[in-house]
């Protein structure tokens, strides 16, 4: 009986350790989780994507395309030129690309931009496609059937926190959701808080935060599912990520480990 007993009180001393070891072990760490397991289609309604604004310090790449290749040199020269005042070269820390420098026209703090032959336009508040037909009208003024073309030369997000590769990344366009970002970033570990993203988007006069669950489906129907120029988004670590780097956590661990193990080497001793 005595031998019994002490089986079964070594038994229930290693399976309460072993669920405080179990316990801090990293959990919830798919996506969707709310989307059955099936081969079932499920169709959820993705949010219309919204284009967004031109934004003050933002950079813009304009380029004005004509018959004459002479006349179209002229005017996409201040493009390429770093001291030229309508031009802001700015760094990018996008590992992948690499340091590089990107040349346009910067959107003052005014929310004008400067345009060879067109002045000083103000395309602060409107879409690229609402700035370039605004352009196209303006140069056409001067040249037959122009063609202008519009985008942003900064279109950036940065992902922080619980990545492989945290960074700033320059995009090649505006329409990027917030998988894409993570992507590029290489995912998130295993200690990211899936259901508590938080999202920091820069507005006109203040920073709006928001969280975003992203083990639920419906967040592709979120009206932040779409990313803006930017926007910072932030991947928290969940609990299991800070009992593993806690040095006082670690020690009690180590000293529960050895003490159990003192334990049980005497019950042994005892029961032989």
């Amino acid at each position: 009986m005595e031998i019994k007993f002490r089986f079964f009180f070594v038994l229930i001393i290693s399976g309460f350790f072993l669920c405080l070891i179990s316990c801090s072990g990293p959990k919830n760490v798919s996506y969707f989780q709310d989307f059955a397991d099936t081969a079932k289609p499920v169709l959820v309604k993705t949010v219309p994507f919204k284009s967004p604004v031109i934004q003050t310090d933002d950079i813009l790449s304009i380029t004005i395309q004509t018959i004459d290749n002479d006349v179209t040199g002229m005017l996409n020269s201040n493009t390429s030129l770093n001291n030229a005042s309508t031009a802001m070269p700015v760094s990018s820390s996008n590992p992948a690309a690499g340091s590089q420098n990107v040349a346009g026209y910067l959107v003052d703090k005014d929310g004008n931009v400067e345009v060879p032959f067109v002045g000083k336009e103000h395309l602060a508040g409107l879409t690229t496609s609402e700035a370039k037909d605004l352009l196209t009208t303006e140069v056409n003024k001067y040249f037959n059937d122009a063609i202008v073309n519009v985008r942003y030369a900064n279109f950036r997000v940065t992902v922080i926190g619980e990545v492989l590769r945290p960074s700033t990344y320059v995009l090649p366009n505006e329409k990027v959701n917030i998988f894409d970002a993570l992507g590029m970033a290489g995912d998130m570990t295993i200690y990211w808080q899936r259901e508590n993203v938080l999202l920091v988007r820069d507005t006109l006069n203040d920073k709006k935060l928001i969280r975003l669950n992203l083990n639920n489906k419906d967040i592709i129907s979120s009206p932040y599912f779409f990313l803006q120029s930017n926007d910072i988004i932030y991947v928290q670590p969940n609990k299991y990520k800070a009992a593993s780097t806690d040095a006082y956590r670690n020690k009690y661990f180590a000293i529960a480990a050895a003490v159990l193990t003192v334990v049980i080497v005497s019950i042994n001793k005892l029961g032989n």
